[in-house]
């Protein structure tokens, strides 16, 4: 089983930086990616960004420039590093690993204040 807590959301002013950690812990599995999403109030969860095991990334168009997403390897935490935040990144933010299975977070809000 593998858990994964993250942490570091809170309130910020737009313009402000907020980072983003997931902390993975349990047994030792193969994954794959992992990523952060992103879920607003009454709208669908959505990918924010991906980086594999050898450190490919990918960002939705949305945050390209602004976020930037770090570590994940074994033993290593995952950061989400947010600039230049903006009143519609406000959501709860979900750390997710994959593998052979799917893993998520209990998620962080974040929350941008115009």
């Amino acid at each position: 089983q593998v858990q994964l807590v993250e942490s570091g959301g809170g309130l910020v002013q737009a313009g402000g930086s907020l980072t983003l950690s997931c902390k993975r812990t349990g047994v030792a599995v193969r994954i794959n990616t992992m990523a952060w999403y992103r879920q607003a109030p009454g709208k669908q969860r959505e990918l924010v960004a991906t980086i594999s095991s050898v450190g490919s990334t990918n960002y939705a168009d949305s945050v390209k420039g602004r976020f930037t997403i770090s570590g994940g390897s074994p033993g290593n935490t995952l950061y989400l590093q947010m600039n230049s935040l903006k009143p519609e990144d406000t959501a709860v933010y979900y750390c997710r690993a994959s593998g052979g299975f799917e893993y998520w977070g209990q998620g962080t809000q974040v929350t941008v204040s115009s």
